[in-house]
């Protein structure tokens, strides 16, 4: 399939005829040829080269069709299905840490797309402050209930970057733990958050997120949306720090709306072992129906990169360091959170 043509198939079926008419040649043909020459010039019929019968006009729109959309379609399809024998016989590449780029190209971003390009409807501001090459580490805010933001960070990242360019999300335990979502988020590009792994990306070129508020930042309640959360000590600070790495501050605004949080319950959350059992005007009251999401509308914005690389090489064991640049990151995010509000004309438009 993957090596068909649609041309080929119209000449092998006019050959025939060509061939047939030459045999037919002779007394006939050379009598036919004396009659036109007999005829004005103006109405004689064009004759086909080589010898090959005219073609009919639909038979020529077929093979331009054919010539555009045919090959396409099957391109695709044939692509399809070497994915398929791939993901069959094994014959595809992870790294070390799991990550299947093949599938997060193929599938797992075609997946997110809708959600990110008709639902939530992002828009990406500041795109060129992402580096175009080499390691850089994306600290944005976290919220929403569900971690939706993480995913649309990660399209917005690959698909409006030049370069399209992947991002390694650090995740918390509990997505390593949780069946299903485990196997999905190391196949996305998803590594658990520590200090190691981090700098190993780092050093490697990977373009590496980090949303420092962890569970405090996306279990917040509704009244609290955009007031950003505790950063912790520093740690990814002293990562980027050791890998000379920038830090680049990304600002989301809109996905603290798809869940408004207005209750939490405690003791379900701690029977259950999750961090927070969310309570929203619709969750658990309807149901399944109350699990989706709000069509909020999106706006993703990175700011300019804070270098870190002309800093000496032991920086990142000075804590008051720690401490100025974490605010530092912090207090950019905050402020650009601040003035994305007052440019919105509405959560949902």
């Amino acid at each position: 399939m993957a090596d068909a043509k649609v041309i080929p198939f119209d000449e092998d079926r006019e050959r025939p005829r060509g061939r047939g008419q030459r045999r037919r040649g002779g007394t006939a043909s050379r009598r036919g040829a004396a009659e036109r020459e007999a005829q004005p010039v103006a109405v004689a019929p064009e004759v086909p080269a080589q010898g090959e019968a005219p073609e009919a006009p639909e038979t020529a729109s077929r093979a331009a069709g054919g010539a555009g959309a045919g090959p396409d379609w099957e391109r695709r399809l044939a692509s399809g299905l070497a994915f398929l024998r791939r993901r069959v016989t094994g014959e595809y590449e992870v790294d070390e840490f799991g990550y299947d780029k093949e599938l997060t190209d193929s599938v797992l971003m075609s997946l997110l797309r809708p959600l990110y390009d008709t639902y939530f409807r992002v828009e990406v501001k500041g795109i060129e402050n992402v580096p175009a090459k080499g390691g850089a580490l994306i600290v944005a805010n976290h919220s929403g209930t569900l971690p939706l933001d993480g995913l649309m960070l990660q399209v917005a990242v690959h698909d409006r970057h030049p370069e399209q360019r992947h991002l390694r999300l650090l995740a918390a335990d509990l997505v390593f733990m949780l069946p299903v979502v485990n196997e999905l988020a190391r196949k996305a590009g998803h590594t658990l958050a520590c200090a190691e792994d981090a700098q190993r990306l780092l050093e490697a070129g990977e373009l590496v997120g980090v949303m420092p508020e962890g569970f405090k930042g996306i279990g917040k309640p509704f009244g609290d949306r955009y007031k950003l959360q505790r950063f912790g000590r520093g740690g990814f600070v002293s990562t980027a720090l050791r890998a000379g790495t920038p830090i680049v501050p990304c600002s989301i605004v809109g996905a603290e709306e798809i869940y408004p949080m207005v209750g939490n319950a405690k003791t379900l959350a701690r029977l259950l072992g999750l961090p927070y059992f969310p309570v929203t005007p619709t969750f658990p009251w309807l149901g399944p129906l109350g699990a989706v999401p709000l069509p909020t509308k999106w706006t993703i914005q990175f700011g300019e990169p804070i270098a870190t690389d002309g800093y000496p090489r032991d920086a990142a064991e000075d804590p008051m360091l720690m401490f100025n640049l974490t605010d530092q990151v912090r207090e950019q995010i905050q402020h650009t959170l601040y003035k994305l509000l007052v440019q919105r004309r509405s959560v949902f438009f």
